[in-house]
């Protein structure tokens, strides 16, 4: 089992050898135990390299999302968004908020519950990105990069509009919002209002674009109040 890479498998039969209440099972039961055990660690797996590729902020889950702070967070919504439904429509998630206030966090947790269900994710921050695909326009790689971004079934951008956006910017940001519109879903976090992303992007005619593709249609998180890290350090 082992050599044939049916590791999930191997462990289910060691451990029935282990545990002698399972001596009694018939050879179906027995067939079916495996499989099942090999299908488990195989999806496992899976989730795990997806996960890893995603490269999240941080460690997050829906389940942990704390709705006991007031922060303008619908339950509701969040565990619908938790079905991702959304993915599969192609719909796109804008969570803006003050510095501090959990987007980071619910934008994670989101892409978690996304790699989970079997979907391809991509966390990035939206200023390392950009400086990503700088370098690969030098080296010849951009468009490569690109293309592999639009594979994603779900991009989500953190920090977006922290950082005044140049020429070579706002084309990127243009042609990963074009590929995407429509085929595949997008999430953006900001501490700027949506209202303030047209002079973040700059110029007119692309700002307009973007935002014509990724706004109109979306869901909206408007979190408020105050910074949890501040909040902790006072208790600290």
């Amino acid at each position: 089992m082992k050599q044939m890479k049916l590791h999930g498998m191997a462990g289910a039969f060691h451990a029935v050898l282990e545990d002698h209440s399972k001596s009694n099972l018939t050879m179906d039961e027995m067939i079916s135990f495996l499989i099942e055990a090999e299908w488990d660690d195989r999806n496992n797996r899976r989730i795990a390299r997806r996960v890893r590729t995603a490269k999240f902020r941080y460690k997050a889950n829906v389940e942990q999302i704390d709705f006991t702070i007031h922060r303008n967070l619908d339950k509701n919504q969040l565990n619908r968004f938790a079905e991702c439904a959304y993915v599969d429509k192609h719909e796109n998630i804008l969570i803006t908020g003050s510095t501090g206030i959990g987007k980071s966090y619910i934008a994670s947790a989101l892409g978690n519950q996304a790699c989970t269900v079997g979907y391809k994710v991509l966390y990035a921050s939206t200023s390392k990105l950009f400086a990503m695909l700088k370098m690969a326009r030098a080296d010849g790689s951009y468009i490569r990069e690109i293309a592999r971004i639009e594979k994603m079934d779900l991009l989500i951008l953190d920090d977006f509009g922290m950082q005044p956006l140049d020429s070579n910017n706002r084309i990127a940001l243009m042609e990963i919002i074009e590929d995407r519109h429509g085929r595949r879903s997008t999430i953006i976090a900001a501490q700027l209002p949506v209202g303030s992303w047209h002079d973040a992007i700059g110029d007119k005619t692309i700002a307009d674009a973007v935002l014509d593709r990724i706004v109109h249609n979306a869901y909206r998180i408007e979190m408020t109040g105050e910074s949890l890290r501040k909040k902790l350090s006072t208790l600290n």
